[in-house]
């Protein structure tokens, strides 16, 4: 992807010949709200502005003096300037072209200048280099495909710390039995330990959002677990639509015991397994439900080994979920 150029930055913010002396009302009551300079709204960002909280963000990654970082949606740099005092290189990626040229501009003729790679363009589109630490104060819109994104990056980098929306955050480290525990924190803690590093609240950035954002730690475990994500995820899919009813209940719902039978017809024929004309979906299912005990507990309550165990049962009975 094309490096970022100070060209380009100065080009972009020259007067339009048609452009108009006056502004509406509705825009000069909402200025206020933007960055003064970037329309940051166009792609969820927002720019972290205080000194102390970038300090604390790139000391928690414990950064060595060999590592290459990644970093997501740098803005104007201003963690970035703080990493790169510290590593021995960093990749930003930024889908602003007039963001990734003020970076360039600020690391100008510096030494900094030699250790730094700008990719312009969508993150989860990008060829990502090796790395190993990511730093990210993450555009809103990619919270989830980010996380998924780096999970399945190879080989595994060391760590990365992730700034997101509060929710999204609180949801990544939710544990069983309490009120935010998901399909997503099931499908993250399948792969990585995740925990809360520090909140940072909306007055910390330009323009603020409308909603407080957490930072997180994130580690890849290493080795991953030998288990296929679309089957984890599947089983996921059909208990946590309805987390807080019957495992049971959620294996009635509309089309699932459809889809199952499908799958299980597909993996029959490709197992050379005989399909009895008597054979109901549904009887096996509930079979292995039984035999698990899981055929009154619920999702909210479930752990990652329980989710496994699960699993595994139902594949040893040749039923599959993707």
């Amino acid at each position: 992807m094309p490096r970022a150029t100070t060209d380009r930055f100065s080009r972009a913010h020259q007067p339009s010949s048609k452009a108009k002396s006056s502004s509406t009302a509705e825009a000069s009551s909402s200025a206020s709200a933007r960055n003064p300079i970037f329309n940051t709204e166009r792609f969820g960002q927002h720019i972290l502005k205080n000194p102390q909280t970038a300090d604390t963000i790139v000391d928690k990654a414990n950064l060595r003096p060999t590592d290459k970082v990644l970093e997501v949606g740098p803005g104007t740099g201003n963690l970035t300037v703080r990493i790169l005092e510290k590593a021995k290189h960093v990749t930003a990626v930024e889908m602003d072209p007039r963001m990734a040229a003020e970076l360039t501009k600020r690391v100008q003729g510096k030494p900094e200048q030699r250790k730094l790679e700008i990719m312009i363009g969508d993150f989860v589109k990008a060829t990502l280099p090796y790395f190993d630490v990511c730093i990210s104060n993450t555009p809103y819109q990619i919270s989830s495909p980010l996380i998924f994104r780096l999970l399945s990056h190879r080989p595994l980098f060391r760590t990365a710390i992730l700034m997101f929306q509060r929710e999204f955050a609180m949801r990544l480290v939710a544990k069983p039995s309490t009120e935010l525990w998901s399909r997503l924190s099931a499908n993250v803690q399948l792969y990585a330990k995740v925990d809360l590093v520090m909140h940072v609240g909306k007055n910390n950035f330009r323009p603020p959002p409308k909603v407080e954002s957490s930072v997180i730690r994130l580690v890849p475990l290493d080795p991953p677990p030998p288990v296929e994500f679309g089957e984890f995820d599947g089983l996921g899919r059909i208990i946590f639509s309805r987390r807080n009813k019957t495992i049971h209940a959620g294996f009635l719902a509309k089309g699932v015991m459809e889809m199952l039978d499908s799958n299980w017809k597909t993996w029959a024929s490709t197992n050379d397994v005989m399909v009895e004309d008597d054979f109901n979906i549904k009887k096996k299912v509930e079979e292995v439900l039984t035999e698990t005990g899981f055929m009154e507990q619920r999702a909210a309550k479930m752990g990652i080994d329980d989710l496994l165990k699960l699993l595994s049962a139902f594949h040893d009975a040749g039923i599959h979920f993707a």
